[in-house]
């Protein structure tokens, strides 16, 4: 399950973004602590000064037929990406838990934490953040910017809670995410939450089939698009 924050080292790959220092905007050119930024720049950090809100619609999805639940705003923070972060990572997290739990923690304020999406053993998909904000779920600042979340339901040590339609489910989700962003289909790209510098965790597990998985994920890319059936919008 996804960790605390920004917590742990910032992990390998360039640190994009802009710190949240105060900007002097005038003439067409904006300072950040005495540094010009190029017209781009400013597109992309507009909306982060005070009082001013990217827009943006609420319960909207990334992922057609995935089902919204929102997760507490302390546990994710407003972001624009890709436009000022990169998206290159698509991570793999077990809940230890239920659906019903893992929903719970991320709509608690005091968690810290939260991904993007959680799917069910019965394959139903559940958004709780849109994949242009950051999600606190790797422990790791530079991969919670960089990666789009996504949590399985059950127990890494429960090589029977990973069940097809779970396999099946994932990989269209992790198929559509990598087709938005670019995103090569290799491991490299696809990761664990074990995988991610710094962190002590490890999930999804030694039961989680990896070699299974990916040839999924490849079998969505290259097929046509699929989501999850509308009849199965997530576990209840």
């Amino acid at each position: 399950m996804g960790t605390n924050r920004n917590a742990g080292p910032s992990g390998k790959g360039p640190e994009r973004g802009i710190s949240r220092r105060s900007l002097l905007i005038g003439g067409g050119a904006a300072v950040v602590g005495g540094g010009a930024l190029a017209a781009e720049q400013i597109r992309r950090v507009w909306w982060r000064v005070p009082g001013v809100d990217k827009p943006r619609e609420p319960g909207e999805l990334d992922y057609a037929g995935a089902r919204w639940i929102a997760a507490s705003e302390a546990n994710w923070r407003r972001a624009d990406r890709p436009g000022d972060y990169d998206v290159d990572r698509v991570i793999i997290h077990v809940t230890q838990g239920s659906y019903a739990s893992a929903v719970k923690v991320f709509q608690d304020p005091a968690h810290q934490a939260a991904t993007h999406y959680i799917v069910g053993q019965d394959g139903g998909v559940t958004q709780m953040i849109r994949e242009l904000d950051v999600a606190y779920h790797a422990g790791n600042r530079s991969f919670n910017e960089r990666s789009v979340g996504i949590e399985h339901e059950g127990f890494v040590d429960r090589p029977q809670d990973f069940t097809t339609a779970m396999y099946e489910s994932s990989a269209r989700l992790t198929a559509s995410i990598c087709a938005r962003y670019g995103i090569p289909v290799d491991r490299e790209h696809i990761i664990g939450h074990v995988e991610v510098p710094g962190t002590d965790h490890t999930d999804p597990g030694p039961h989680w089939d990896w070699k299974h998985y990916m040839k999924l994920v490849r079998a969505a890319s290259t097929g046509p698009s699929a989501g999850p059936s509308a009849t199965s919008p997530g576990p209840s």
